[in-house]
């Protein structure tokens, strides 16, 4: 049996990274594959978040990473930097003490703090902390105008739109042929079909994401939590409607919620994040 580390790689951007700047999701896990080359180290998992804030744990790639048989899978979590896991200090704190109650380990590529060390864990705990200062400063600064706007249902805030959608002067706008491939993805998974078969389908086909890439379960599993192809957009704790063309219902979304959720054994920090649009924006 080998005694090399069996690591789960964990990266994320959220919105307005994708709009801005910052490590890219495909770079990020370069990154992280030639650590574990480096450091010969087995890997045990990738978990990808696109599009996700790090202010909390509602994130479907880091909840389904920390699932029972997903966590029994894997020695140590890896990521790029301890901001790409968390940037809320408490959560922070809560999940290394949870890894090491389970005997597994945590590793930053780019911040080298040896925890075994008070002194490891006290540099740990300021990087932390000074992470979620500055995410709480940008959010104090752009929180009032984000949501006026969510309020007055002004806008799409900035982010890039997703498969599917363009934006026209501020406002969502469908893109017919792409929105035909978003129903198909649902429509297959709802027939319990795999992220793997849906994927190997459309690659089949020639079917191409925006970017020209071919198809897998990580841009797969992306679409089918996106609130957006049900009519519907998430800021933080907002849920605000937009006007464009949907090609799926809310109870078709919620629907593959249920199922996706299912399939992890349904433990209750699985249970399915769904659409409640009474109280929306």
């Amino acid at each position: 049996m080998s005694d090399r580390i069996r690591a789960a790689l964990y990266a994320r951007v959220s919105t307005e990274e994708q709009a801005d700047q910052g490590y890219s999701l495909a770079a990020q896990l370069q990154m992280l594959r030639d650590f574990c080359e480096v450091f010969e180290m087995d890997i045990a998992g990738e978990y990808v978040d696109d599009g996700y804030s790090g202010t909390n744990t509602r994130r479907p790639a880091y909840r389904r990473m920390f699932s029972p048989d997903e966590r029994q899978r894997w020695d140590a979590l890896v990521v790029i930097k301890m901001d790409r896991i968390h940037r809320n200090s408490k959560n922070f704190m809560l999940m290394i003490e949870d890894l090491s109650k389970n005997g597994q380990s945590f590793f930053s590529t780019t911040e080298r703090i040896d925890t075994t060390t008070a002194v490891g864990r006290f540099a740990m705990d300021v990087i932390q902390r000074i992470a979620q200062l500055e995410s709480e400063q940008i959010g104090e600064r752009t929180k009032f105008g984000m949501i006026q706007k969510a309020e007055q249902k002004d806008g799409i805030m900035g982010f890039q739109p997703p498969y599917g959608y363009s934006i026209a002067d501020g406002e969502l706008i469908s893109i017919p042929e792409e929105q035909i491939v978003v129903k198909r993805i649902f429509g297959s998974y709802l027939e319990n079909s795999t992220l793997d078969e849906i994927a190997s389908e459309l690659n089949s086909s020639f079917i191409r994401t925006r970017n020209g890439n071919q198809w897998n379960k990580y841009n797969l599993r992306n679409i089918l939590h996106n609130p957006v192809y049900a009519g519907y957009m998430h800021w933080e704790e907002h849920l605000i409607g937009h006007h464009a063309d949907c090609p799926v219902s809310v109870d078709e979304y919620n629907q593959v919620q249920r199922l996706m959720a299912s399939k992890t054994r349904g433990v209750k920090k699985n249970l399915p994040i769904l659409l409640d649009v009474e109280e929306s924006l």
